[in-house]
């Protein structure tokens, strides 16, 4: 039941206020009586309405009038008014709790329902308390749904769980007068021990993808070593050069001094022996001589 109207206290307040003024000045204690019933029955019939609410007027038990909003009249005692009822979009949360899926495993799943009131008549006269009816049709509802579906579904496509939920309610609600906006499921819960053997699966798995892409990319630098060695056969001295670019390399970048097997100068046709030790002296009296322009500019600098 909606409380009063303070526009009615204020009328009551008037009327009783003018009675009150002229029972005093006619020294008439009839004329306050009758202002009193007077101002009584007025704030009575009075009811204001706001704009997103409708009321339900049963005159002597039956169904008479939708009202509002705004102002309106009633008339007491043969006029009753069960709901006032909102027709503004409600927001209802609904969870459903130790419900076994598809797989038989038990989840807690959280939802929010968006519905509103199209029909204020039926959700007065075809419902007892649609509130409440609503509540359990969207708990009825979600507890079908998980039944229904299995727990990698339920965890990859919640935007489908919510479609279906809305689907369902609207369909048990429509007769209420009741619209169904959207259903939005808002978190499921797996039991803790699941949820860490799925960290461990989910781990396992990206594990095994990276030894795959690893094998994978060792294939193709294999393949790729492959066809490198078909070219230096055909190509001497393409091989000569590299051999000596892998050299000059090692030696610029780390040390002065490399041991290479005889049988591999032969191969990478170096010219023997002399040949490598002259490069390796040539590539060091070369950083020795990087090193000493190096310092002199810092010796001139300090002094």
């Amino acid at each position: 039941m909606r409380k009063s109207s303070s526009f009615a206290s204020l009328i009551f307040i008037v009327i009783l206020g003018i009675g009150g003024g002229l029972a005093f000045a006619m020294k008439s204690q009839s004329i306050g009586a009758i202002a009193f019933v007077i101002a009584l029955v007025v704030s009575l019939s009075i009811k204001v309405a706001d704009q997103w609410e409708r009321v339900v007027i049963l005159r002597l038990g039956k169904f008479r009038s939708l009202k509002g909003p705004g102002l309106f009249f009633i008339i007491p005692i043969l006029d009753m008014i069960p709901y006032w009822i909102d027709t503004r979009v409600i927001t209802a949360s609904f969870k459903a709790e130790k419900t076994l899926t598809k797989d038989t495993v038990p989840v807690d799943v959280d939802a929010v329902l968006f519905w509103k009131v199209v029909d204020p008549k039926k959700a007065a006269l075809d419902v007892a308390d649609y509130q409440s009816a609503i509540s359990w049709a969207s708990q009825t509802a979600l507890r079908d749904v998980i039944g229904k579906t299995m727990l990698s579904d339920m965890l990859e496509g919640r935007e489908k769980i919510s479609d279906e939920l809305q689907k369902i309610i609207d369909v048990r609600t429509e007769p209420w007068g009741i619209n169904v906006i959207s259903v939005e499921v808002k978190d499921v819960l797996i039991p803790p021990a699941l949820e860490d053997a799925m960290s461990m699966q989910a781990q396992a798995e990206r594990e095994r993808q990276a030894r795959v892409i690893l094998g994978d990319s060792e294939r193709q630098v294999a393949e790729k070593f492959g066809e490198a060695a078909k070219t230096y056969t055909n190509n001497p001295v393409a091989l000569h050069l590299r051999a000596m670019n892998m050299l000059y390399e090692g030696l610029k970048a780390n040390a002065t001094i490399v041991i290479v097997p005889s049988t591999a100068v032969d191969t990478m046709q170096l010219g023997g022996l002399a040949g490598l030790t002259a490069l390796t002296m040539g590539l060091g009296q070369e950083r020795a001589n990087k090193e000493k322009e190096i310092e002199q500019p810092a010796e001139k600098s300090g002094e």
